[in-house]
């Protein structure tokens, strides 16, 4: 029987990051493709019944704008290894989620469009990559599309975002007059064969570089010359530095057609590295082969509307998960069945009878199971609990039909532990108008959305003059009920939040008053 170590030796467990249009699903729906999870029309996802059909998007309201709002967790297997792939959500409001899901993950692949370049939340999302110290891959999509230089893309990403840039393949012609890729480890080319619907894997034609000088003339001639630059500044791929984070490997290719798909399944699976040993809050690793242990990392409600249950993220540390163990959930200490256990892929879901460290469990019914929570068993542990963003938007809630108001207190609630929102509320008020507290908007119309369509609470949103949140604490809080600008309300865990109209205001007070308690949230910075 193989050690929990043995096994996590085989686990790739990554995330998919990219700015909102640069491709990252459909990386991710040629990712399952090449992995045997997909039949030939990619997006139709294969099972033991055949009847399956899921990709990664799964909310209604994803579906409706064609984005991703939540995240999801995708296995299967390539080569010898489990890939466990994390699915983040990838439109710009979603900092919050994605923070949460790379908590869970051993390193990120990044998207990044061959037009555009870096964009804003490239820089937002590589920041919390940065935080969790992951490696990352780097994937320059559409080069079959008119786009910028390729220098100039790896001069914009080492400026931007200060990482060494080291192309692992390179392309040859311009983008939009793609002709294929040499592969800087062994000078092999790859020419580019448009695959129809991007449906079948693409044909990998391997071409004599002799031949290739031949047959792209110029195209290989302005190639060879910008390799000879990378050469001359010693861009070449370091593992030790890729898994420090401090260099990223990059490739290029055409996710809609899957042409360099699988190089870059092959680097995921060749360079990732395989779950280690995890610290816990002191800081002392626990070992792979330490009785199990895990933490729940996302906390996801109504996935399937005619189920109504309830899913906790669990992202396995050490040992073995064997359904139908009784763990004690750490925080409260109180036994937990895990008769319940799914691997759950996109909205479907099949029962999970083991799992190792870097797989991710799908906790079924965890009712008392919050993000961060660590679950073990045999030897207790503790893992760091995941901070919370620092949110820029307030809004005040109310529902519509008083009728319906233990719905919509159950909804905010429900929203509130699986943090769609932060629920900020009024002792005197208590759920009647909860402030709701965002790092975009767009969480917003997912809270709306979900309050109506699964609690059968419409509701209006009341938009406020808050800008800041702090956390402080009863002396201060006192203290500031009284001033103009601030209002103070509390989070369901008990911490009092002060609320801000304006910088400049937070800032005087802290000067008149250097007494008073205002701590920023852990991860303020990474969002705005």
């Amino acid at each position: 029987m193989s050690s929990p170590a043995s096994e996590a030796s085989r686990r790739r467990t990554f995330a998919i990051i990219s700015h909102p249009d640069a491709g990252k699903t459909t990386l991710t729906e040629k990712f399952l493709l090449y992995g045997g999870a997909l039949n030939a029309e990619a997006g139709s996802v294969k099972a033991r019944s055949g009847r399956r059909s899921a990709t990664s998007d799964w909310m209604g309201l994803e579906q409706q704008r064609g984005i991703s709002i939540t995240s999801t967790v995708l296995q299967f297997p390539y080569r010898d290894c489990v890939v466990n792939l994390l699915d983040t959500p990838g439109h710009r409001d979603f900092s919050e989620d994605t923070y949460r899901v790379l908590a869970a993950a051993d390193a990120a692949v990044m998207v990044l469009d061959a037009a555009k370049g870096i964009e804003p939340q490239t820089l937002k999302l590589f920041d919390v990559c940065r935080q969790r110290e992951l490696p990352l891959l780097t994937f320059i999509n559409k080069w079959d599309r008119p786009g910028l230089d390729a220098l100039e893309l790896i001069d914009e990403i080492e400026s931007k975002i200060d990482l060494v840039v080291t192309p692992v393949t390179w392309p040859v012609g311009i983008a939009g007059d793609f002709r294929g890729v040499i592969d800087r480890r062994d000078g092999q080319f790859t020419r580019f064969t448009r695959v129809a619907r991007g449906a079948t894997e693409a044909p990998e034609e391997v071409v004599d570089p002799t031949v290739a000088a031949v047959e792209e003339d110029e195209a290989w001639t302005a190639a060879q010359d910008e390799l000879a630059l990378l050469d001359s500044v010693g861009a070449d791929m370091d593992v030790e530095l890729f898994v420090g984070a401090q260099s990223t490997p990059t490739f290029f290719g055409s996710a809609l057609t899957n042409f360099g798909v699988r190089k870059l399944l092959d680097a995921v699976i060749d360079l990732v590295p395989p779950p280690g040993p995890r610290p816990d809050v002191d800081g002392e690793p626990r070992s792979l082969d330490a009785p199990f242990s895990g933490f729940v990392f996302k906390v996801q409600a109504n996935m399937d509307p005619s189920h109504r249950d309830r899913i906790a993220f669990l992202r396995v540390c050490s040992g073995e998960f064997d359904r139908g163990m009784v763990v004690t959930h750490g925080p409260t200490g109180k036994p937990f069945n895990t008769k319940y256990a799914h691997q759950v892929f996109g909205s479907e879901r099949e029962t999970i009878d083991l799992a190792y460290p870097g797989d991710v469990v799908g906790l079924v019914n965890a009712t008392d199971v919050r993000v961060g929570d660590t679950l073990w068993f045999g030897d207790p542990v503790e893992y760091p609990s995941i901070p919370s963003f620092a949110p820029e938007h307030f809004t005040v809630a109310r529902v519509r039909d008083t009728g319906r108001y233990k719905q919509f207190r159950r909804g905010i609630a429900q929203l509130d532990e699986e943090g769609v929102v932060q629920v900020f509320r009024d002792a005197d008020l208590g759920d009647q108008a909860p402030m709701l507290a965002a790092v975009g908007p767009m969480q917003f119309d997912v809270a709306v959305y979900r309050l109506e369509q699964e609690f059968g609470a419409p509701v209006e949103l009341s938009p406020t003059n808050y800008r800041i949140a702090r956390r402080t604490d009863p002396p201060s809080a006192e203290a500031l009920s009284g001033m103009r600008g601030v209002r103070v309300l509390s989070r369901a865990d008990g911490t009092l939040m002060a609320l801000f109209e304006s910088q400049y205001w937070l800032e005087r007070l802290e000067q008149d008053h250097p007494d008073l308690v205002l701590e920023r949230l852990v991860a303020e910075g990474s969002a705005g």
